[in-house]
């Protein structure tokens, strides 16, 4: 399948780091909602200009904080921002058949997941996600830099999957990012 690419990966940064601009000072959301726009994007589909692999935290919204509307992002919520094979698939899927050519691994700080690596023993399903950042953070305890090393290991992980090597070929560009909760500022690792 040839594949037009119509948001470089340069491109697509861009208008992130301009819709986290806008967010930065909103009152309210700034993404096209309309009415309109779902008409466009079902009868059209969808053309996301990047993929935003993020927390499912409550208080980190990227359609928000990026001032995006609908079918601008794609994206993809675990909590944690963890990678396994179901995040590999969407980020391939998003990648190879709707020609996105930015990933970004979106972390944010004060994250629960991380905090409970750190310092809590859990049980259930929640230590598949706690093992997967204490093997991406090791011993680290100060929270704001243990959630870099938790976005840059899923970051690495998404750039040693074969497809996404493949992908690479073609202009996709995977870089982390950290949201700020306090004050809304994401700032980008390239």
């Amino acid at each position: 399948m040839t594949l037009e690419y119509k948001v470089s990966a340069e491109q697509a940064l861009q208008k992130l780091r301009e819709g986290n601009e806008k967010y930065l000072s909103a009152k309210t959301g700034c993404g096209d909602i309309s009415p309109e726009a779902r008409k466009q994007t079902c009868e059209n589909g969808q053309r996301p200009y990047a993929v935003i692999v993020t927390c499912s935290d409550s208080r980190v919204i990227p359609e928000s904080i990026f001032s995006a509307g609908i079918g601008d992002l794609f994206i993809i919520r675990v909590a944690g921002n963890v990678i396994d094979d179901h995040q590999l698939g969407s980020v391939e899927y998003a990648a190879e058949h709707l020609g996105i050519r930015l990933v970004v691994v979106l972390g944010h700080d004060h994250c629960g997941a991380v905090d409970a690596a750190i310092n809590h023993d859990p049980e259930g399903y929640i230590r598949f996600i706690t093992d997967e950042i204490k093997t991406a953070i090791g011993d680290e305890t100060d929270d704001y830099k243990a959630c870099w090393l938790n976005v840059r290991h899923s970051v690495r992980l998404i750039e040693q999957s074969f497809e996404i090597h493949r992908e690479e070929e073609h202009g996709l560009c995977v870089i982390g990012a950290l949201y700020r909760l306090a004050d809304g500022k994401v700032e980008f690792e390239i």
